[in-house]
């Protein structure tokens, strides 16, 4: 029977997914499936080496699924020509754990760099972007508390605050799904609450999709509305964060919670 998607209620459908490596004994990601809802934020967890980047980055194209679907609002983005992969990565806002900022350049040119996949490559090198774009930029920018850094390199700000440049150029993007790949892993506890909690609220607000991988279970506890947790690229856990037990995070992460560093944030 045909698979029917529903663009009301999900944003992100993945079926049976998987991403193999030549150098790899089994799959990083094996027959994965599940769904992202509009304005829902799901959390992965997982211990490192799970598989938790490789499920970002075949949403993202960044590298090209083994097998399954995936579709975002209804469109098949598996197999998809790299001549569309341009229009698909629109729809998909993208936050790195390590900011993937260009220091030497001010605040507010990172940010508008989520508007290239609208412009022609002319229009990028130039920097002529509307009016339109530099006001929805400076009021999302002091909605995050950035107003005034706007003219400032993106190089001289903390860490908290280069992360929150890197959501806000994703925001720009106006996507439908936004992925987020341990956006508080190189935080300080209070840049981390800021930094999940303006995810969380913008992501409410606008009914983005949110998926966002996490070292830290306690953050997924805190700001997300349900959670998968994965290992050995496999999906042992999908339901809501509010019902992960003790017992079940041990099977997450493979071994007894005294055992595991988990940093909690303020």
């Amino acid at each position: 029977m045909k698979e029917v998607f529903c663009p009301l209620l999900n944003i992100l459908e993945v079926r049976g997914l998987e991403k193999s490596y030549r150098s790899a004994d089994k799959p990083a990601v094996n027959n994965m499936t599940f769904s992202v809802a509009k304005g829902e934020m799901v959390g992965v967890i997982g211990p490192s080496g799970a598989g938790k980047s490789t499920l970002l980055r075949c949403v993202n194209r960044l590298v090209e699924p083994t097998a399954g679907r995936i579709l975002i609002e209804g469109e098949e983005i598996t197999g998809v020509p790299a001549s569309k992969v341009r229009a698909i990565r629109r729809k998909v806002g993208m936050v790195f754990q390590h900011y993937n900022l260009v220091g030497r350049l001010t605040v507010m040119q990172n940010v508008m760099h989520g508007r290239l996949g609208y412009m022609s490559t002319l229009s990028g090198v130039l920097g002529l972007y509307s009016e339109e774009d530099k006001e929805r930029a400076v009021k999302i920018l002091e909605r995050t508390g950035l107003g005034e850094f706007l003219y400032h390199r993106a190089g001289e700000l903390s860490g908290g605050q280069r992360q929150r440049v890197g959501v806000v150029r994703a925001l720009m993007q106006q996507p439908s799904i936004l992925l987020c790949d341990e956006p508080i892993a190189s935080l300080d506890p209070a840049s981390a609450q800021v930094v999940m909690e303006i995810i969380r609220n913008v992501c409410a607000e606008r009914e983005i999709a949110c998926l966002v991988n996490l070292h830290q279970v306690d953050a997924a506890l805190r700001y997300t509305d349900r959670i998968i947790g994965m290992n050995g690229g496999e999906i042992v856990y999908d339901g809501r964060a509010a019902d992960l037990s003790e017992q079940m995070i041990e099977q997450v992460y493979g071994k007894p919670m005294d055992q595991l560093m988990i940093r909690e944030i303020a």
